[in-house]
């Protein structure tokens, strides 16, 4: 996130210092962006694999550190959790065979994780929310013992005042107190990075914001939570209220939490999202470095902008603007709404779907004028809700249609292939990973469909948690067998 962090506990006045150099960020970022040819380069993707580790009996194994000192490889690092792992991948042309690419880092690296994960007995999950768990799993003890996820596990506590209900209304209905941002360990992702120049950055932001809707619904894979039946991507509903500082002590909740889908179709530009991350919320890690970022600007150089890099990395919209200096400075969209898992060519056709769709949508001057944003937010809450059976409103040819998420998936497959294609990603490579979305589609069996459906079945001679750690043991060796969802 842009600063290393060594401290867990900060002064009010650090907080004011950092808030200022913020402004001063935004002012160099400002100029930055205005200079002829920033940004311009090749398309690039990269990705960011979470994964959870587990134990004996389907319980999480709290080794992350462990695991990872035994890699001893940058492009691991551990997450908020004792039970949580993130593998960074490199960021590959998106011209040509990009997808292979990933297929084979991902393979190798996991194949990595899993042959050190074992040796302390611990076997890697992707998927979206780990269906063993408990409460007892989640309390601060969980917690990876670094100063960075104390000093934000504090300071939202600080913010918010006291605990909240966490209330998730599902199959069952989950009513539970949290007063940690451990729970929000619980969800594991693929975050995905596109590269985008400064002058196509609106109309890809606002193309992947509406492609995200179908992709969520096709990609869902956290049905469970804490042993209760609840949304098919229960993730988007556990991450929103897991970190949210909003000041509960002060009466209703007031103000845009930390975890959303936006305030409105992007219109002026990145730098609007950087203000509103600053402009809106709260600094969490006021660390501050040494450098005077318009200084730097004016010199004709590019700077670092550590305290806004760090402060956008604790704003956690569903898709988010990056900044990165390096390669003389660029910006990226990261796509933070997919889950992680179950196989890796699953994750692959999902990308592959997202990215396609929104590459095509851009071309189209969409959805401003055509699907207003409030009904994209409830659209967006629909398909992490009930996926592939979600009813979702899309703009067409005939004006505002509402449509199945299977009907809209099916429809857009072409199009996630034009835009693919157009791009420069090999045709068969594009085909191959579209076909696995549409067998996907038409068989009707998400991830979370197959959870739903395997939870049931044991249920009939189980206890609600056995079945659920011998549907997670299942799910295991069908996500370490390579084979896609649709043919579990």
């Amino acid at each position: 996130m842009g600063l290393e962090i060594s401290r867990d506990h900060f002064e009010e006045h650090e907080f004011a210092e950092f808030a200022e150099r913020l402004r001063q960020n935004l002012a160099a970022l400002s100029e930055l962006l205005s200079r002829k040819g920033f940004g311009v380069g090749a398309t690039t993707l990269g990705a960011e694999l979470e994964m959870s580790l587990v134990g004996e009996g389907g319980r999480p194994s709290g080794v992350n550190q462990a695991v990872l000192a035994k890699l001893a490889d940058p492009s691991f690092t551990v997450e908020l959790n004792r039970f949580n792992l993130e593998c960074n991948s490199r960021p590959v042309a998106l011209a040509g065979r990009p997808f292979a690419a990933l297929q084979h880092e991902f393979d190798e690296n996991l194949a990595r994780v899993r042959r050190a994960a074992k040796a302390y007995g611990a076997r890697v999950a992707l998927i979206g929310i780990l269906p063993t768990l408990t409460p007892a799993d989640l309390e601060r003890s969980a917690m990876t013992d670094l100063p960075r996820y104390r000093a934000l596990s504090t300071r939202i506590r600080e913010l918010r005042g006291k605990p909240f209900r966490l209330r998730i209304e599902g199959e069952d209905r989950l009513d539970i107190e949290c007063d940690d941002v451990t729970y929000e360990g619980a969800n594991t992702s693929l975050q995905l990075h596109l590269r985008a120049a400064p002058g196509d950055f609106v109309a890809l932001y606002n193309a992947i914001q509406l492609a995200t809707l179908p992709a969520l619904a096709i990609a869902s894979n956290s049905p469970t939570f804490l042993g209760h039946r609840l949304w098919d991507e229960t993730r988007i509903a556990l991450f929103k209220k897991a970190v949210d500082d909003r000041q509960l002590s002060r009466g209703p909740l007031r103000g845009v939490p930390r975890v959303s889908y936006g305030l409105g179709w992007l219109a002026g530009g990145a730098l609007d999202l950087f203000r509103e991350s600053v402009e809106l919320h709260d600094p969490l890690l006021p660390v501050l470095s040494d450098e005077q970022p318009l200084q730097v600007v004016r010199a004709g150089g590019v700077p670092q902008l550590a305290e806004l890099r760090l402060h956008n990395g604790t704003v956690w919209r569903w898709n988010r603007a990056i900044y990165d200096p390096s390669e003389g400075g660029h910006l990226r969209i990261e796509m933070r709404a997919l889950p992680s898992g179950p196989s890796v060519i699953d994750m692959l056709a999902n990308a592959a779907f997202l990215i396609g769709t929104a590459l095509e949508l851009a071309t189209r001057a969409l959805p401003a004028g055509r699907l207003s944003f409030e009904a994209a937010h409830g659209s967006f809450y629909r398909a992490a809700r009930n996926g592939l059976a979600a009813e979702l409103l899309w703009p067409s040819g005939r004006g505002l249609v509402t449509v199945s998420a299977r009907e809209l998936v099916l429809a857009l497959i072409p199009v996630a292939q034009r835009g693919l294609v157009n791009a420069g990603v090999d045709a068969t490579e594009s085909g191959r990973l579209l076909e696995v979305i549409r067998a996907r589609a038409e068989s009707g069996q998400t991830a979370s469909v197959w959870q739903r459906k395997r939870l049931a079945a044991l249920e009939a001679t189980r206890t609600r948690q056995a079945a659920l750690v011998h549907m997670l043991d299942e799910y295991l060796d069908k996500s370490e067998s390579g084979v896609p969802v649709h043919e579990w």
